[in-house]
Parts: structure tokens; sequence; C-alpha cells
């Protein structure tokens, strides 16, 4: 494992999934001797979301409350109620994860906008900021950016967006968080991640998927974040110390954590 920054802010993780049953404590033990002193754990649903509070509420971390593009077909009021009762808790620091996927179309796509229209309206008005999942979908996310992106405080989660959305994003004002995607070869993004301003920029495992490598094939945790953090570093010219430091400040703003 590549040398420890003092601390680092996992801004995205899903501690919820299955396979991690049985070990959140243990993982969460592991991330914090990494150097991984706070973390978010995302929702995909509401019951997803209420089980996330509780977590975040045992281990002494963050959560968010929203119905992710795969679920929106689930969408409906009374959920919608629930992840808004979750909003008001103080484990609970974000509205999401929301998003459009056009990759899967696990939902179908106007439901999927419906949804995140709903999600935008709950951020504008509670004040929360926006976790957002986008795939597939820049043009219409383009739109969105174009006519709501100014109302929210937003972040473009594990971004792998066309140039086009990237400048639509940063002329929104919303943030850019990356994961282990960048330790990949195959990974595009190296002119956009050198473009983001540090106060935008924030570190994400997105655990248990997208591993970096060395740990790829592995089931991700945040513990992992370290890989990523030297990968953004090189690709910034930066040190890791420093590229850990400015990332965990983006990402304590972001979240409303001072």
């Amino acid at each position: 494992m590549p040398g420890r920054p003092s601390e680092l802010f996992d801004s995205h993780v899903h501690l919820t999934d299955e396979r991690f049953a049985g070990e959140t404590d243990q993982v969460v033990s592991r991330a914090r001797e990494a150097g991984i002193t706070s973390m978010v754990t995302v929702a995909s649903n509401a019951g997803d979301a209420a089980e996330a509070r509780a977590l975040a509420r045992r281990c002494g971390i963050h959560s968010t409350a929203g119905i992710h593009p795969h679920s929106a077909s689930n969408w409906a009021a009374d959920e919608m109620d629930a992840v808004r009762a979750l909003l008001a808790q103080p484990e609970v620091v974000a509205v999401g994860e929301t998003g459009l996927d056009f990759h899967y179309d696990n939902s179908p796509r106007a439901i999927q906008r419906e949804s995140f229209e709903a999600h935008l309206d709950l951020a504008r008005d509670t004040g929360l900021p926006l976790v957002v999942h986008s795939r597939a979908a820049d043009a219409d996310m383009i739109e969105v950016l174009h006519h709501r992106g100014s109302s929210v405080r937003g972040v473009l989660h594990c971004f792998t967006g066309g140039d086009d959305l990237f400048d639509a994003g940063l002329a929104a004002d919303w943030f850019f968080s990356f994961g282990g995607m960048v330790t990949f070869k195959s990974f595009a993004g190296q002119a956009q991640l050198r473009r983001v301003p540090w106060d935008r920029l924030m570190l994400e495992t997105d655990a248990p998927y997208l591993a970096p490598v060395p740990m790829r094939g592995r089931r991700n945790e945040p513990a992992f974040l370290t890989h990523t953090c030297a990968a953004v570093a090189l690709v910034r010219g930066a040190t890791p110390e420093e590229t850990a430091r400015r990332t965990t400040r983006t990402a304590r703003a972001f979240y409303g954590l001072g």
C-alpha cells in the first residue's frame, strides 16, 4: 500500500451492500488504520437509506438518502416521503444517489428523469448537497445542469463523462469525484482530472465496486482509497499528502461538515 497520508475522505462508498454484510465494523476499522478519517455511505433507495443512516450512527460516519436511477421504477410519493424524513437526521448529509443511467436502462428513462427532478427539488428545498450518478446520459445531464444546476450544490460522482458534460459541470460550479478508475490503463480522463480546481475535487472508492490497481478484481473497500489518492496526485503533479489534504477539505465543504 502506498504511503499513508494523515487524512483522507472517502466521499462515496456503499457500506450497506450485501458484500459487506457482517463486516462493516472491520471495514471501517481498516479504513481508519489506512488514514481514511471520514466517509459517506451512499444510499440507493429509501430502505437502504434507513440502513445507511443506522450504520452511520453506529460507526460515527455519514450517510445520504435517495433513490438510485436503477431503482427509479420503484419511485413513488411514499418513497420520497421516507427519503425526506431521513434528510432531517444529523447523520444524513446529502440527497442521493440520484441521476440518470442510460447505459443499463434498468428503469425507463422518463421515470429516471422524473425521479431526478424530484431529488433536485429536495436538494433545493433542504439546502443539502446532491450526489449524482451519470452514465451514458451526457446530453440529458447537460440539459439539467443548464436549467437547474445553479440551484443546488451537486457532485458528478465517479466522473467518466465527456468534455461537454465536464464543461457544463464546471460552469454550474458543481463538484467532481474520481475513484479507482483513475488507476486503470483504460482511464482517459487525465486532462479533465488536471483541470478540476482543488476546491471542486473529491476522492471516492464507490466500494464495493471499482477496486483500484493493484487491488483490481477484489471487493473494493475504503482502505484502498490510498491507491486512488496516489494516482490522482501523479496526474496532477502533486504529492499524495497535498492531494489528501485538499480533497478532504473539499469533501468536508461539499457535505457541510465544516
